[in-house]
């Protein structure tokens, strides 16, 4: 059997623009030779359309698109397609699933509804889905084989793999093969996240040994809003073996043959990383038609980063960059932000953000009664910050420009960013990276991409905000080399106290003030931009109320 992988950058919500898109792709596995064409999780529509689902006008659309997409497939290709579809009946008047569309030219041979309705972390499926009933047909015969339909999280649940961690009672896979199935596809959305990709595979491989039949796994690429979609799709032979895979962070239609074979990719999860961010930001700036950028560049390595992802995004020309001192900068902040943007080719301006500094003073010292140079006041230095950020918004409103935040996730854990500030944005490119991570992929970048643009004394001077005079970060917080560690038992392992004190060995009255900064700083997550996730636990997905008094 020839199979096409259909691994497509498809947009939310352009349901007549994704058909055409597929129709493209199903016209080219054609030529090549395919007898069926696979494409992602909720295709017509692009994955995740949230809450349009709830809009009956949207759901009329996207069914007029798929029956476009019906009547105009090439002659002798089946194409299996992931699409909400409508079904009598439902919870509470729903009556909608996430379905596996078998079709071919001008008639559907089968839908598959997905079993396994994801509610954790950013998805949100049982809010617009009901799940296949157990006795669904999931099993059509294509080219003389008996193909077996599941959709994403339907191969998620195996119960030698997840022995521990079941968190459904059924496994469509084995379904599949009770009713017969001689090949397994499955179309998914499964978001990208650090070494995700080794666990998809570790997941398509042992379904395939285990049921002793091939498996074709396709998924979606692109970013939408702040989930990015790897692709990675791939081919696995029922001993195992790599019949093809994908290329990460690319579109691309490409037809195997089941009884091909190919050799183990090698992955390198920083370069990956760094792929996932920078088509996550072209991506973004892309679908909300802000093709130019900008942002304040302070000569630090958070907002070097974000340049230079910005940059390998939408291209140096698409960039206008901004030094904004005041009396507290140093010399120094601004040279190396110069050199940064001369070497990538960027515009550089520098707005002294010091008239405005000192009209603030003369304003609001009278209310506030405290002196402006009181050392230490965050009051005053939060003044600094919010007239960078209006500064940065009067050109972003101006042009039309993306303004891309900076902070990082360290930062954004421990609320130590200015509200109307420096968190200001329309996207936070490098807020799901901690610190030490920001260090690393500066460093890849700067060697593997952009020939050294970002100035050695970027990437090794202390961390500081620059508001007051001699200020340095590890004057506020512990040393990023303590922190972070202890924010990720915190937040990506969700750990108490004890246990990440123990698993840190750090001290455990530290780790419980941290817990309590991390607590206390939602309400200013809240009101962040969107966050490009690429851990398993980014701000995306959580769900922490703000008025509380939970205390760790």
């Amino acid at each position: 059997m020839r199979i096409a992988l259909a691994q497509l950058d498809l947009v939310i919500g352009d349901v007549e623009g994704n058909v055409t898109r597929m129709l493209e792709a199903a016209a080219d596995a054609t030529a090549k030779g395919a007898e069926v064409v696979l494409f992602p999780e909720l295709a017509t529509t692009g994955y995740p359309p949230r809450d349009l689902l709830n809009l009956s006008w949207f759901v009329r659309d996207a069914d007029a698109a798929l029956s476009r997409f019906v009547r105009e497939l090439p002659d002798g290709l089946v194409a299996i397609f992931g699409a909400p579809r409508r079904r009598e009946g439902g919870r509470g008047g729903r009556a909608l699933t996430n379905s596996a569309v078998v079709a071919a030219r001008g008639r559907v041979l089968l839908e598959v509804p997905k079993a396994l309705l994801p509610t954790y972390d950013v998805f949100d499926e049982r809010r617009y889905f009901e799940p296949a009933p157990l006795d669904v047909p999931r099993v059509v015969s294509i080219a003389g084989r008996r193909v077996g339909v599941t959709v994403c999280e339907d191969m998620w649940n195996d119960r030698l793999l997840w022995a521990d961690d079941r968190l459904y009672d059924r496994d469509p896979v084995a379904e599949c093969l009770e009713q017969g199935a001689e090949v397994v596809v499955n179309v998914s959305a499964s978001p990208y996240s650090k070494g995700k990709s080794q666990t998809r595979r570790r997941l398509v491989s042992h379904a395939a040994t285990r049921w002793r039949v091939p498996l074709a796994y396709v998924n979606a690429v692109g970013g939408q809003d702040g989930l990015l979609f790897d692709g990675g799709s791939l081919v696995v032979a029922a001993d195992g073996a790599l019949v093809t895979e994908l290329p990460v962070f690319e579109e691309r239609v490409a037809v195997v043959d089941l009884s091909e074979r190919a050799e183990e990719p090698a992955v390198d999860e920083l370069d990956r990383l760094g792929r996932a961010l920078v088509m996550g930001t072209r991506d973004y700036a892309r679908k909300t038609n802000m093709p130019r950028f900008c942002l304040g560049l302070s000569g630090g390595i958070d907002s070097a980063l974000a340049l230079v992802l910005g940059a390998l995004a939408l291209g140096p020309d698409a960039a206008v960059t901004f030094g904004l001192p005041s009396r507290y900068s140093s010399e120094h902040s601004i040279a190396d932000a110069r050199a940064l943007a001369d070497a990538l080719g960027v515009r550089f301006e520098v707005v002294s953000i010091d008239p405005a500094h000192r009209a603030y003073e003369q304003m609001l010292e009278p209310v506030l009664a405290t002196a402006p140079a009181a050392a230490g006041d965050v009051t005053w230095e939060n003044v600094q910050a919010r007239a960078r950020g209006a500064a940065l918004m009067a050109w972003a409103n101006r042009t039309g420009a993306l303004l891309l935040t900076t902070g990082n996730k360290s930062e954004c854990a421990v609320g130590y960013s200015t509200l109307y500030g420096d968190s200001c944005g329309g996207l936070a490119v490098i807020a799901d990276l901690f610190k030490l991570e920001v260090y690393a992929l500066a460093r890849h970048l700067n060697d593997r991409r952009v020939g050294g643009a970002i100035p050695e004394s970027t990437l090794t001077k202390p961390p500081s905000a620059e508001l007051r005079p001699g200020q340095r970060d590890d004057e506020s917080l512990p040393p990023y080399e303590v922190l972070d560690p202890i924010l990720r038992c915190l937040i990506e392992d969700e750990l108490g106290v004890d246990e990440t004190a123990r698993r840190t060995a750090a001290d455990e009255a530290l780790v419980r003030g941290i817990a309590v900064k991390v607590l206390r700083a939602e309400y200013k997550r809240r009101q962040f931009a969107p966050t490009l996730r690429v851990s398993n636990r980014s701000w995306t997905g959580r769900d922490f109320p703000i008025a509380m008094r939970a205390r760790p």
